[in-house]
């Protein structure tokens, strides 16, 4: 009562008109007393206790006294109730007990602050009569008692209880659920207010639901269309009722956060800004959906009057309807508690049809959840409609029914229950409402996993802040172990939680990586595992996006590679490889958009290896090979066996991976390569070939005096031609060939083709090394969200 004091106290207007609810959960208890058989005293004490609190807090002894005689009433109300059988007024005078009392607590807090202030109990003043719409105010009779009431109580506070009322014979009733957000109306509409704010809980009208959305953020404005149509399909910050006194009198709202006083909330108003196509979205769950299909209804006049004359005799109310242009069916959503009577009623209404035939009869369909996208801004829009189901259909998730009003103020579609927070979320990204979110899971935490997790640690909050873009890391995992995950920031200790987490278990992983609250997911396989390439086509049916540096899956057999490639083309998600060819080079992308802008492909020629480039850049004859390669493996330029880089079958793989992107049906086991490895060397012990490095100098020296006869340098170059033909090996190159003078680990990949004929499309740069190809995996990443955010 203190918090609410010094809000009011802090407010700029000189007159207030205070309505108040009961405190939490007090109504909710009271309700239950009057359900219950039980013995209500403990029930009566707790209650008791909570608002002798109050009383002690403001040292206010007549209130306490005055609660505790009431409470009694209350306890003496419940027994003879339980003895003659309950009223609807004996209810409502137990169930509107909360108000009273919280109204006279505050009531009694401002006159101990020094306020004027005066204490109305709303039955004295409001009369309304209970309708199939709800609570209707006899206004006529309730403004004349107000006038009355307020020429006797010229007050400038006025503390009023919310919720409670009188019927037109005076008996007690009330005004229904938010009963006091609309006494607030009905209060504010009687003393022509300047405007109505409801205090609350959260900071004002939010875009969807914070307990589903993370992102959820405040509207700071709406009409009082929109606001209805979110409070319609089940934003619970405003019921419908409590604005139509206001929209009556062009009355403007505030919704405020009483715990953040200093927000400032939402404000609804008659004004209509249109430059944002949707404002919020919400959701209902525990609907139906009935279809009546058939032949038999088309062209034939009325027979949407007979379904919808049906169900209003059943007592059933329809939240959505949709038709198609065919006439061939209608369907509507209820809910799933008038199910069964809705079925029976359309079945019975239309026996004779279903009889004959010419009506297939009634189906239902139970557990359906509606999602409704609202917005002034949706009015004359094209794409809003087109953008919503995009949103949709990327969260894997299937329409049942769709319908939009003339006013296209909103576009609700019904959906499966158990879908319905994955499609919230995601429509809530596509109008970008939230920040752009993937959930990401990394496999293969090694070098090439570890940087790029920090690469993206010190990412984050600059691409949150600057792009909208939220990746949250959710998952890591090696081959023995992973660590899942909740957050939205990656802890600087996550290789200690990987250590101590859960035996690996990929079905897990995925299912988390994936889970129904955030609808777009990525895998990125940093493993060197060939088993690992089975799981991509479940996982991209399933609609996770998956990305590698790894050669495994597109360079593998060509049946395993092109059931991965249809997986992704059937379900949408994105499948990146880019940095297993060139590190962090746009090697295959560059060679996609050649294909794809209709470029025919000649030649392929280039050095694919940065460990073998290093070797060659430096070998000039005046150092043994051995020595340079022992030094290469202690730089870590090697793989931990330089055999793995010598044999040549790295850059054969990628030879592979470009010869399929450009169209190729390539195997490994058709390319041409020359290992370096002598045929004695190449089954010993890795410790025994490091020990026999020598075994290499004389025949590699040979081969460089060769090459400096002819003016020429060594290289070792893959080849491709247009008819598929691939070849890898160390070749002689001379001085003005592009490959002569490369630097350090640079790769070179020379596209040759209709266009670039005469003078071929390079691509030149570093092409190994941790943080240049977790680069090229994060580059890959940023791509998957921005064909997120750039689908319409």
């Amino acid at each position: 009562m203190a918090r609410v004091s010094r809000i009011l106290g802090e407010a700029a207007e000189p007159a207030q008109l205070i309505v108040v609810s009961a405190l939490q959960g007090v109504t909710n208890a009271l309700v239950a007393l009057t359900d219950s058989v039980d013995d209500p005293g403990t029930a009566l004490a707790a209650l008791l206790q909570r608002h002798l609190a109050l009383a002690a807090a403001i040292g206010d002894a007549e209130l306490h006294a005055w609660l505790e005689l009431d409470f009694g009433a209350c306890a003496t109300q419940l027994a003879l109730a339980r003895a003659a059988g309950w009223s609807a007024a004996t209810r409502a005078r137990i169930h509107g007990r909360g108000e009273l009392w919280s109204a006279r607590c505050l009531h009694s807090r401002l006159r101990h602050d020094g306020r004027d202030c005066a204490l109305l109990d709303a039955r004295a003043v409001l009369t309304v009569r209970q309708h199939d719409l709800g609570a209707q105010v006899d206004w006529p009779r309730s403004q004349a008692v107000w006038a009355a009431w307020r020429g006797q109580h010229a007050q400038v506070h006025v503390v009023v209880t919310g919720f409670i009322a009188r019927d037109a014979s005076g008996a007690d009733t009330t005004l229904g659920r938010n009963g006091s957000d609309y006494s607030a109306a009905i209060f504010a509409a009687l003393s022509g207010a300047r405007e109505l704010t409801l205090w609350g809980d959260t900071d004002g009208v939010l875009s969807a639901d914070p307990r589903l959305v993370d992102e959820a953020v405040s509207l700071p404005r709406l009409s009082y269309a929109e606001a209805c149509e979110l409070a319609y399909f089940g934003a619970q910050v405003i019921h419908p009722q409590t604005m139509i006194p206001a929209m009556q009198r062009a009355l403007p709202i505030h919704i405020r956060n009483s715990f953040k006083p200093a927000h400032p909330g939402t404000r609804i108003d008659q004004s209509s800004q249109r430059e944002v196509a949707v404002k919020g979205l919400s959701a209902m769950l525990g609907m139906a959906l009935v279809n009546l299909e058939g032949a038999g209804m088309l062209g034939v006049p009325g027979t949407a009057e007979r379904v919808f004359g049906a169900l209003r005799a059943a007592g059933v109310s329809v939240s959505m309807i949709s038709q198609g242009s065919s006439e061939h069916s209608i369907c509507c959503v209820i809910r799933d508690a008038d199910a069964a009577r809705a079925q029976h009623a359309l079945t019975q209404a239309f026996a004779t049809e279903i009889a004959a035939g010419s009506i297939q009869g009634v189906a239902l369909t139970r557990d359906i959840g509606v999602l409704a996208a609202v917005g002034d801004g949706m009015i004359g829009r094209p794409g809003v409609a087109a953008r919503l189901l995009s949103g949709i259909a990327r969260a894997q998730v299937s329409v049942r029914a769709i319908a939009q009003g003339a006013s296209e103020r909103s576009i609700s579609v019904a959906i499966g229950a158990d879908e319905t927070t994955r499609a919230l979320r995601a429509a809530h990204a596509a109008f970008l409402l939230s920040e752009q979110t993937l959930s990401i899971g990394i496999i293969g935490p090694g070098q090439i996993g570890a940087a790029l997790l920090e690469q993206l640690r010190a990412a984050q909050p600059r691409l949150r802040c600057a792009h909208r873009i939220d990746l949250r890391v959710r998952a890591i995992a090696d081959s023995r172990q992973q660590w899942l995950d909740v957050g939205t920031e990656l802890p600087a200790d996550w290789r200690l939680r990987v250590h101590e987490g859960a035996a690996t278990d990929l079905a897990a992983f995925a299912a988390h990586v994936h889970p129904g609250h955030l609808p777009h997911a990525v895998i990125i396989d940093c493993s060197a595992s060939d088993a690992l390439a089975d799981a991509y086509p479940g996982w991209l049916r399933a609609g996770i996006h998956v990305i590698t540096p790894s050669k495994r899956a597109a360079s593998g057999p060509i049946a395993r590679w092109l059931n991965i490639r249809a997986a992704a083309a059937a379900s949408g998600a994105q499948l990146r490889y880019e940095a297993s060819v060139g590190a962090g080079l746009p090697v295959v992308q560059t060679l996609r958009d050649l294909i794809d802008t209709g470029d025919a492909l000649l030649a392929i020629e280039g050095i694919l290896s940065g460990t073998l480039s290093w070797l060659f850049n430096h070998y000039d004859g005046s150092r043994p090979f051995s020595a340079l390669l022992r030094e290469a493996h202690a730089l870590g330029y090697t793989e931990p066996d330089p055999r793995d880089d010598l044999a040549g079958m790295d850059v054969a793989r990628k030879l592979v991976i470009l010869a399929r992107e450009a169209g190729l049906t390539l195997e490994v086991e058709q390319v041409a390569v020359e290992s370096l490895v002598p045929a004695t060397l190449m089954n010993l012990e890795r410790a025994q070939f490091m020990a026999r490095l020598d075994e290499l100098d004389a025949a590699m020296a040979a081969r460089h005096a060769q090459a400096q006869r002819n003016g020429c340098r060594l290289r070792y170059l893959a080849r491709l031609d247009a008819h598929g033909a691939a070849t890898v090996g160390l070749l002689e190159v001379a001085e003005t060939h592009a490959a002569a003078h490369l630097r350090a680990t640079d790769n070179l990949v020379q596209f040759s083709t209709r266009r670039y004929c005469d003078n071929p499309l390079i691509v030149q740069g570093p092409g190994a090394g941790p943080e240049v190809t977790a680069a090229g995996i994060f580059a890959d990443l940023l791509r998957v969200a921005g064909n997120l955010r750039s689908n319409p």
